[in-house]
């Protein structure tokens, strides 16, 4: 990291940034603050100018890596530094034993960190406005997948209140061909009579051919659940309510992996001068587990590991890595837990998948599996899975299941 002629932290608020200017020597130099607004962030710009160093020469310490703060700085050329808030906690006990803690003290101490400890900064740089979307749309699917999750525990209590025989179909209840029946017959009363003819004309519109409609009508010919007077009427109101917001959020979903979809095509295929990204969606889509919403992730959330090709940050950026504890003849090893939980989530449905998927993955998981539990196996197969993909970004080779295993990149 380069010498700066002025160290600046910046405590991030919602309302309010407060700032700390020093110089080389540690000097206090200034203490800008400005509102979070349009004008505001003009202030504090205007005001880091007054201190007299070019952009180049000032750099800026701060605890997030995105946000209209760290867009307006590195629009103005400012190199920017983030720091993880728990490592700021550590930093601050440096300046005070009793704990005490405000914006203008966490300005000063994050300022005073890069300027001693900039090994402990990550640099940020802009990312590709493709990117960008990315990100945005990965969290949004999340988001909304899981408000179908909720929706869909709600309707299934519902009918297990009333209507548990239906279940036996559709376990989850997150199917449309259950969400039209229950808009023809709410109840098993009016399920009963819904003829044959019916039901075999729901199930073609919907393509479902795991069971028939003869199935299906035998289901609901079930005798019913016994329920107080009024509970069947009160189900079909929350049912009412429930099964339109159930559609919107399943039209909702879809839309985002379409929009997904797009983006990883467009960075597939797009020009992107001094840019790999487009090399990199082909290669991580190559690899057997990683799907859409996988590969968007990764692209989303690790992208600075993936576009430098760091194999050690990957592994502790996705949850990986273990965490090691050595003091004297005691040695513990124990799961990370300080990572991206998107990107963590993200490996294990990836792992999960590739057991199924690929041969060499199940058998690594097969030995891992007889030394270690589930989770600590399939992380192994992560592992696994996190070597290649940098041996390949490195290689630009696609994986091919007839080579031999490519070597763990180090």
């Amino acid at each position: 990291m380069p010498d700066y002629a002025f160290y600046i932290g910046i405590d991030w608020g919602t309302e309010t940034h407060q700032g700390c200017v020093l110089d080389a020597e540690g000097r206090r130099v200034a203490e800008p603050a400005a509102a979070h607004s349009g004008p505001g962030l003009a202030t504090l710009i205007a005001a880091l100018r007054g201190v007299g160093g070019a952009p180049g020469q000032m750099a800026v310490a701060i605890e997030i890596s995105h946000g209209a703060v760290v867009d307006t700085l590195l629009e103005q050329g400012y190199p920017v530094f983030t720091l993880n808030p728990k490592q700021v906690e550590r930093f601050r006990d440096r300046h005070t034993v009793g704990g005490a803690k405000d914006d203008r003290r966490d300005a000063f101490v994050l300022a005073d960190a890069l300027r001693t400890s900039p090994g402990a900064f990550r640099r940020v740089h802009p990312d590709d406005p493709r990117v960008v979307r990315l990100r945005e749309l990965s969290r949004l699917y999340d988001d909304v997948k899981e408000e179908q999750g909720r929706l869909t525990n709600r309707l299934r209590a519902q009918l297990v209140r009333v209507f548990p025989a239906v279940l036996g179909l559709c376990p989850a209840a997150d199917e449309a061909w259950l969400w039209s029946l229950l808009d023809q017959a709410p109840g098993p009363g009016p399920a009963q009579r819904l003829p044959r003819r019916a039901l075999r004309a729901l199930l073609a519109r919907h393509r479902i051919r795991r069971f028939t409609a003869e199935a299906l009508h035998a289901v609901l010919q079930e005798p019913p659940l016994p329920s107080a007077p009024g509970t069947v009427e009160a189900v079909g109101e929350h049912l009412a309510v429930l099964l339109p917001r159930l559609r919107l959020v399943h039209t909702q979903l879809t839309h985002c992996e379409r929009r997904l979809d797009g983006v990883l095509k467009e960075l597939a295929e797009g020009p992107g001068p001094e840019r790999s990204e487009h090399r990199d969606v082909t290669i991580l889509q190559s690899l057997p587990g990683a799907g859409r919403v996988v590969v968007a992730t990764m692209l989303a959330e690790a992208g600075r590991p993936l576009a430098t090709r760091d194999y050690q940050m990957l592994r502790a950026h996705t949850g990986v890595a273990p965490v090691t504890r050595q003091s004297g003849k005691t040695r513990l090893v124990s799961m990370r837990r300080s990572c991206n939980r998107r990107l963590r989530t993200a490996m294990f449905h990836w792992a999960a998948n590739s057991i199924l998927r690929d041969p060499r993955s199940r058998a690594h998981y097969q030995r891992l599996r007889q030394r270690h539990g589930h989770a600590r196996a399939l992380r192994g197969v992560a592992d696994r899975l996190l070597g290649m993909l940098i041996a390949m970004l490195r290689r630009g080779a696609l994986y091919d299941p007839a080579r031999r295993e490519l070597p763990q990149a180090a």
